[in-house]
């Protein structure tokens, strides 16, 4: 499904390998380790395991049962990851004496609480990529740098939706009923899909009415804003772009906009959109898109008249708010010329998808172009 992006450069050329030199993931504790406590925390490095193969070894190795494990998130198996796992304080010593090719305990320390999943902040990623000339060199480093100082969109990366893209397509027929599914996981795994298709067609319309109210004048603008809005039969005062066209940012607020405190906090209603830009530009708040469902918060006003159009009331799943807009931290790169390999760190918040910062400095689609090996949390 493609998407619309936020940079508009020409397409990269490059080579990716996946493997443990080439593509690093490191968790980003929720919080700070007290140093005392009832659990055990180890810092794991390992390669070519999945979290779950990982964890069995560490379970067939010391004898600690699975079910006392704590761990936040699940990681792939190619490439290196360090995350945090936690145990039984009475396993403090047996942890380090770990012996298995592939697995590395780094640090052993203590915290008062198991380790939850989602208990963690993001995620930094270092990716090599190769065969990259000097000019597309260039084009990664001015598109890496504008994403570090304004940001990009959070789209749901590709590998969401399945190595056939159609997950989606399953959970909206669970939802209406025309295929039944009796895994209850797998019934909520893809009914999680659908909803998250929904959230990226959603945001691909808003960065397309974006795109338009930063690049017509004044005098074509109404135009093609309305002509926008009728694509999908939203009934908005087309006057209204002329209004958001005081924004300096490139993603447009609407009054009604349900906004967050980045990277966290609670959600609110943007009441006067244009003040409330002036704070989002300074990445102290973000607009929330919603995952549709029951028991969530619908945004109001203009905001609403183009988030209802996203919404299917037949969804019966809980549903949620997604940040729209992220703020990748820790962004850097570098160029090996006589290897021609830029190297790329990032850090992204959790829940995000490296494939979709990847996409926007490419400047392409990563599905079926080299980009199926890419993973993220």
């Amino acid at each position: 499904m493609k998407r619309s992006r936020f940079l508009t450069h020409s397409p990269v050329n490059f080579v990716f390998t996946k493997n443990s030199k080439d593509f690093t993931v490191e968790e980003l504790p929720l919080y700070e380790f007290s140093g005392d406590g009832e659990h055990t925390i180890a810092t794991v490095r390992k390669k070519d395991l999945t979290t779950w193969e990982m964890l069995n070894v560490v379970s067939s190795n010391i004898g600690v049962k699975l079910r006392d494990i704590g761990y936040a998130g699940l990681k792939d198996k190619d490439g290196m990851t360090i995350q945090h796992i936690s145990l039984p304080r009475n396993f403090e010593n047996t942890i380090k004496d770990i012996a298995h090719p592939n697995i590395k305990i780094l640090n052993v320390t203590r915290h008062k609480n198991k380790i939850k999943l989602g208990h963690l902040a993001g995620n930094r990623f270092f990716i090599r990529l190769k065969k990259i000339m000097p000019s597309d060199f260039a084009k990664l480093k001015n598109a890496l740098s504008k994403i570090s100082n304004e940001g990009m969109p959070n789209y749901f990366g590709y590998q969401r939706f399945g190595k056939d893209g159609k997950n989606h397509e399953l959970g909206r027929e669970i939802v209406y009923g025309t295929k039944k599914e009796r895994n209850q996981n797998l019934k909520r795994f893809f009914i999680s899909a659908y909803q998250s298709y929904l959230f990226n067609e959603w945001l691909d319309f808003r960065i397309n009415a974006s795109r338009l109210i930063e690049s017509f004048d004044k005098k074509e603008l109404k135009q093609a804003i309305k002509m926008h809005f009728v694509s999908k039969n939203i009934s908005l005062d087309s006057k209204i772009a002329l209004e958001l066209k005081k924004q300096t940012q490139f993603f447009k607020l609407f009054n009604g906009e349900a906004m967050c405190h980045y990277p966290h906090g609670k959600l609110f209603t943007a009441e006067n959109a244009n003040e409330e830009a002036v704070r989002f530009g300074q990445k102290q708040i973000s607009p929330t898109g919603l995952l549709c469902g029951e028991k969530n918060r619908v945004s109001s006003a203009d905001a609403f008249e183009i988030e209802k159009c996203f919404i299917d009331e037949k969804v019966k799943a809980l549903g949620d708010r997604r940040y729209a807009w992220i703020f990748p931290s820790e962004c850097e790169i570098e160029y090996d010329e006589e290897e021609a390999h830029a190297k790329i760190r990032f850090a992204l918040p959790k829940g995000s998808y490296a494939t979709s910062l990847l996409e926007e400095i490419v400047g392409a689609e990563l599905k079926g172009n080299g980009g199926d090996d890419f993973f993220d949390e």
